[in-house]
């Protein structure tokens, strides 16, 4: 490994570890009972299943883990540290299945990403850093501000597009969002661009008209490209914990889901919600936000992060 490797890796588990540090902080705090008596006794197991629970991993799956762990060393002596290394590899075994990296398709000009999700969650934000990492791929990337409630939004993304080098489409505030979208497909097919990342409205999942709208946006793109889009990216706040379970099973319904984007992982102690979200959705995270940084939108990975979680790392 190159010393310019090994450092890109030290600091992505560094800022990793970092931006988790309240999640396994929390747990280590409801841990301590466990790490004072070093025997896997029936109480530890049921206090380690306890301590899940508190980290948003749910109920079930909180009890599958402790007995996962318990398995085979049930009633023996075990140390603080195998105990979160145990834990770790049983978190990273739940979390492999989702970690699957955004493939952008080189022969789809443009590869168009769909981005949704309530509001605060981060989206335009994540959007941009989205648009940065392409254009490191040496990728021209069109942005379309298709959150045309918010004249906010749309400079945000304007803002973003100038730091990364990437095209902006907008129109007017108060614009039809769908018609946006619409054109600029449209648009980043006549430029050849490779991908077109669509900004859209922050909306509460329990409100109708907006989810049709999302749905609507689906729709049009589909009239350029029967595959439009090919890639639809729920973002979800971290902090929202158990929340965050209603808001992919409303958006689902409204549009074709690829993927889930979990943000503000650094401002939370429930980092156990995506163990919650990757057991009962299965689909895939092909990022994280750790932090406030250009850099701190992170590429998933299942054992890294597991590691961090528990205080293995």
């Amino acid at each position: 490994m190159s010393i310019d490797v090994a450092a890109a890796k030290s600091g992505f588990l560094s800022r990793l570890k970092a931006g988790l540090s309240r999640s396994a902080n929390a747990l280590a705090d409801n841990l301590t009972g466990l790490f004072a008596r070093r025997r896997l006794d029936a109480q530890t197991v049921a206090e380690l299943e306890e301590a899940l629970v508190r980290a948003d991993v749910g109920n079930i799956r909180a009890g599958n883990i402790a007995a996962a762990v318990a398995k085979g060393r049930y009633d023996t002596e075990i140390s603080e540290a195998e105990l979160r290394s145990v834990l770790a590899g049983e978190v990273a075994t739940l979390l492999k299945p989702v970690e699957l990296p955004l493939h952008i398709d080189a022969t789809i000009k443009p590869f168009v990403i769909l981005v949704a999700g309530v509001n605060g969650t981060g989206k335009t934000t994540t959007i941009g850093k989205l648009a940065r990492r392409l254009r490191k791929q040496d990728l021209s990337v069109l942005l379309a501000a298709g959150d045309t409630f918010r004249a906010a939004a749309i400079e945000q993304l304007q803002i973003w597009g100038a730091r990364t080098g990437a095209e902006v489409f907008a129109r007017t505030l108060g614009a039809d969002a769908a018609g946006v979208a619409f054109d600029a497909f449209a648009r980043a097919r006549r430029d050849r661009a490779d991908v077109l990342l669509i900004d859209t409205a922050g909306r509460l999942q329990n409100k109708a008209g907006l989810m049709a709208e999302l749905g609507k946006i689906v729709r049009v793109l589909k009239k350029l490209d029967p595959d439009a889009p090919h890639s639809v990216l729920l973002v979800l706040d971290a902090t929202t914990g158990q929340n965050a379970i209603s808001q992919v099973e409303a958006f689902r319904e409204a549009v074709p889901l690829t993927g889930l984007v979990m943000t503000k992982l650094d401002g939370t102690a429930k980092g156990g919600i995506l163990i919650a979200l990757a057991d009962r959705f299965g689909l895939p995270v092909p990022f994280i936000g750790v932090g406030e940084g250009e850099e701190d939108l992170q590429v998933f990975r299942a054992a890294a992060f597991a590691d961090a979680l528990t205080g293995a790392a």
